[in-house]
């Protein structure tokens, strides 16, 4: 059997994850004859077919559900020993941080004033993203090491927690959950997701959003400029705010964000079945960098001695 290009992988990963010929040729900006093609000389090469084809639906046979986990495998390693190796080669060597804004719980000014003090530490690049992006950016080379909330995929990845801390609710000082002092998920009900799930399963990092989840009110809003989509894209803590104080949504953030961002209009309330949140510090598996390992250093050294912030408040003040 040949060697498989990366070429070939690209494009079964494609169809693989689209389900759908025609959108998988649109998004690697093909015609779908040729892609038909590429795949048909997949199988034929690998002697197995990869999937089911009907005039309905395209499904994932039990040897292309295989092939599809050690493809985005490979082509991420490929991505990433492209930029390592790019950013290795550049003049100013740079240890690049992946996160999402304010998801810290408040060490990132203490972790970065102690790796600077390491004797391999490198000038730090912040690689900003969603939450749910930093273990992909970590994975495919953007990114050196990350902190990020569980959970989280760490296919090659190692990973070490630091911080757990409770998830809190947010929502307008004047709704009436806001007027208990503490809430179970089962209170949620009638509140669903950006996808449509249930708001009531509580909080899912890897979704869009700041803190953790926000969830829209079903029904017509009172201002129509507010839609499910304006709250699905609602992406920096300005706009989720201004949801969450005009009662359009809620929102999990994990306490120590929480305490940064005190604001009269908003309540923030405990949850008592809600898992807590888990930030951790992620590296690339077999990773031999000393930069890396004096971050990760920092970082555990920080947290191990952090001190706990004051009480989260109920409803903000200014």
């Amino acid at each position: 059997m040949n060697e498989l290009e990366t070429r070939q992988l690209r494009y079964f990963v494609a169809v693989a994850e689209e389900l759908h010929f025609g959108r998988a040729a649109k998004r690697l900006g093909m015609t779908q004859p040729p892609l038909t093609r590429a795949i048909r000389e997949l199988e034929r090469q690998l002697g197995v077919q990869l999937l089911e084809r009907t005039t309905r639906r395209v499904t994932l046979t039990t040897a292309g559900e295989a092939l599809l986990q050690d493809a985005r495998t490979a082509l991420d390693a490929v991505s990433a020993a492209a930029r390592r190796a790019r950013h290795a080669g550049e003049p100013t060597p740079m240890l690049r941080l992946a996160l999402k804004a304010d998801i810290d719980g408040g060490l990132l000014p203490q972790i970065l004033d102690a790796y600077a003090q390491e004797g391999a530490s490198l000038p730090v690049q912040l690689v900003l993203g969603r939450v749910g992006e930093q273990a992909q950016a970590v994975r495919d080379g953007r990114a050196d090491t990350a902190l990020l909330l569980s959970p989280f995929d760490d296919r090659g990845l190692d990973h070490e927690p630091l911080l757990t801390e409770p998830f809190l609710i947010a929502m307008a000082a004047d709704a009436p959950l806001a007027a208990r002092t503490c809430l179970h998920l089962t209170d949620l009900a009638g509140w669903s997701l950006p996808d449509g799930s249930p708001a009531d399963q509580g909080p899912v990092t890897r979704r869009h959003g700041t803190g953790g989840t926000h969830a829209r009110r079903p029904g017509p809003t009172k201002d129509e400029a507010f839609t499910a989509d304006t709250a699905q894209d609602a992406s920096d803590l300005p706009q989720i705010f201004k949801l969450v104080e005009l009662g359009r949504i809620v929102c999990f953030f994990p306490a120590s964000l929480t305490r940064r961002y005190p604001r009269s209009a908003i309540a923030y309330r405990p949850v008592q079945d809600v898992e807590p949140a888990t930030l951790s510090v992620a590296w690339p598996q077999h990773s031999r960098s000393t930069a890396v390992a004096a971050f990760v250093r920092a970082a555990t050294k920080v947290a191990a001695t952090a001190q706990p912030e004051p009480g989260t408040p109920q409803t903000a003040t200014t």
